[in-house]
């Protein structure tokens, strides 16, 4: 979150935690602006889905490396995701273009990433699917905003949710690229993703229809 209101915030525990505050006020110490940070996210996502799918060529320990720097990058992208809205929120450093910025390179990450595991596990149909679902969940949270109502971050499959079950997906294909060399973990996760990101558009649309309905 790149921008400067506080009333409209993903609740994360994390933000509450003692090494997030501690970092959050180290990068505000350093003058790193927030949509810098916003835009650092983008980074780690291209890497992110840059390592998925180099991931699925060359030998089974070169894929191995691979997959452990995709579960890294992953994390490191919901890292900037944190720091952003802390640094612009906590640290007093938000900007007037703030708004485009906390949404913008999200959108982009989760192309990049779903992208590229479904070119890895050689199903790209199936990334783009995830990608696109994840992108809409976002649609109807904004389209809530849009008209009034508070930002709806209710899953199952909301962004952090999407990246634990890729970065998990990613560690534990590690034994299975080292066991069998196959990629069915990977084909697993990316369709809950995109299952559970189809679930969590049409939830947030049916609580958006209701609370509109509702003001009549």
């Amino acid at each position: 979150m790149a921008g400067g209101g506080k009333g409209d915030r993903r609740p994360l525990a994390s933000r509450n935690t003692r090494w997030a505050q501690a970092l959050a006020r180290y990068m505000t110490a350093l003058s790193v602006t927030p949509n810098r940070i916003s835009q650092a996210s983008m980074v780690m996502a291209a890497l992110a889905g840059g390592s998925f799918w180099l991931s699925g060529q060359g030998s089974a320990g070169l894929r191995a490396i691979f997959l452990i720097l995709a579960a890294l990058f992953c994390q490191l992208r919901l890292l900037c995701n944190l720091l952003d809205g802390m640094v612009a929120v906590e640290g007093g450093k938000g900007e007037e273009d703030g708004p485009f910025w906390n949404e913008f390179p999200d959108r982009v990450a989760d192309i990049l990433i779903f992208a590229g595991v479904g070119y890895g596990i050689a199903a790209p149909g199936l990334g783009w699917a995830a990608a696109a679902f994840a992108v809409l969940t976002a649609y109807v949270r904004e389209l809530g905003r849009a008209t009034g109502n508070p930002s709806d971050f209710g899953g199952p499959m909301a962004k952090q949710h999407r990246m634990a079950t890729m970065t998990a997906a990613a560690l534990l294909s590690v034994v299975e690229v080292l066991w069998s060399g196959g990629s069915w973990v990977l084909t697993v996760a990316l369709w809950i993703v995109a299952v559970g990101a189809a679930a969590t558009a049409f939830r947030r649309a049916r609580n958006l229809i209701r609370l509109l309905k509702a003001r009549g």
